[in-house]
């Protein structure tokens, strides 16, 4: 059975979508990974970019797709928390979406131009900085910036309670349905109450128990859920299952998503689950261990999905304003998360050859590589003026 999107329902995606676009040039950066790779591609970027080792990469590495991540037995790191468009590609694609979500949003903080520049040459001492040890500290990463250090703060102290408030507005085990949470057709109902007692599906929800009891899924409540601007028009859905046995019933939020094929690059030869749902588990296994033991996948009336328990401590990283000093400390931190994540796919060899490859256009007075500036800088302004004729559009059309 071959389950389609009510129409009126994408049609009031499409207008959410282009509002919260409408809102930042950050925003508009985050929600346009097509057009990243199709302006990368007419700048000219793939002449200049170098070709690294083909790895497991991110494939979208913007900001927002970065943030502490729970292994389910307590413990938080900061890893890449987004895998819907990873693939086995170039590394340097990361490198440039991450250059151009932090350039994006130094210029939303109103910091000069010498800012950017200087968080460039931060980002990749940052990035190389992992390669030494990529299993080993945060030493390399230097001081850990106030951004990731609040949220980080915060994450350790989230228990169930924190986030059925956030994401259901209530404690109670049960979605309110209003402007993210939409009311389900009969045959997604049923395909959720299958996917939710899938053999590797039900396994992943129960691994995470810590109660050690023999206990059965059993999903109470569902909803679509609208959120984000990657997802729209595909299956997305948050789920409340309970987990029953001899004691007292304990609760788990999962989120559902269809996956589909990427936008990002392929390396060539590269070989790659054919089903999207396992190309992104395979993804998150290799750059996100504490988000890849949490994922299975299924599939609903014939449509490929991840499922994922969602943890307290899940937290991405939101930006408002940076001053010049955050500004610097992120770049080169989270560049060196991104780092850890490619480099622990590499032999020692690779890692030494890659480092030498980075370092292709670096002089003494601008320490960052002239490819990645160029790139940066080109799709800074292709996204800039996209950004204003998007507001404009979206105005009219208001």
């Amino acid at each position: 059975m071959k389950f389609v999107v009510p129409a009126d329902r994408i049609a009031t995606l499409h207008a959410r979508r282009d509002l919260k676009m409408a809102r930042s040039a950050h925003a508009y950066v985050r929600g346009n990974t097509a057009l990243f790779y199709r302006w990368l591609a007419e700048e000219g970027g793939e002449r200049i970019v170098p070709q690294g080792p083909a790895v497991w990469i991110c494939g979208d590495c913007h900001l927002g797709n970065l943030g502490p991540i729970s292994n389910g037995d307590g413990k938080v790191e900061i890893q890449i928390r987004d895998l819907d468009q990873a693939v086995i590609g170039n590394p340097a694609h990361d490198l440039i979406r991450l250059g151009l979500s932090l350039a994006t949003a130094a210029r939303g903080s109103d910091l000069p131009g010498v800012v950017t520049a200087r968080m460039m040459e931060e980002m990749v001492d940052g990035y190389e900085g992992a390669f030494a040890d990529p299993d080993g500290g945060e030493k390399a990463a230097g001081e850990e910036p106030d951004i990731v250090r609040i949220v980080r703060r915060r994450a350790l102290g989230r228990k169930w309670r924190h986030l059925a408030k956030e994401r259901l507005d209530d404690v109670e085990p049960k979605i309110p349905l209003g402007r993210r949470f939409w009311p389900l057709t009969p045959e997604e109902t049923s395909g959720l109450r299958d996917i939710v007692t899938h053999r590797p599906v039900s396994r992943m929800i129960l691994s995470l128990d810590s109660k050690g009891e023999e206990r059965g899924p059993k999903m109470l409540d569902a909803a679509y859920w609208m959120k984000g601007c990657s997802s729209l028009g595909l299956m997305r859905y948050a789920a409340i299952v309970a987990l029953e046995g001899k004691g007292e019933a304990d609760h788990a939020l999962v989120d559902i998503k269809e996956a589909v094929a990427p936008i990002a690059p392929v390396a060539s030869g590269a070989v790659m689950p054919d089903d999207p749902a396992e190309r992104v588990l395979a993804a998150a296994q290799a750059l996100s261990p504490y988000l890849g033991k949490r994922m299975a996948t299924g599939r609903i009336h014939e449509h490929s999905v991840f499922v994922r328990e969602l943890m307290p401590q899940d937290l991405k990283i939101e930006v408002e304003q940076f001053s010049r000093g955050e500004a610097l400390k992120a770049a080169r931190y989270l560049a060196f998360v991104v780092g850890k994540a490619h480099a622990r796919q590499m032999e020692p060899d690779t890692r030494r050859d890659w480092a030498r490859t980075l370092q292709r256009g670096r002089s003494a007075s601008l320490d960052a590589p002239s490819w990645l500036w160029r790139a940066v800088v080109d799709l800074a302004g292709r996204h800039e003026k996209g950004y204003l004729d998007h507001c404009r559009a979206h105005a009219l059309n208001a």
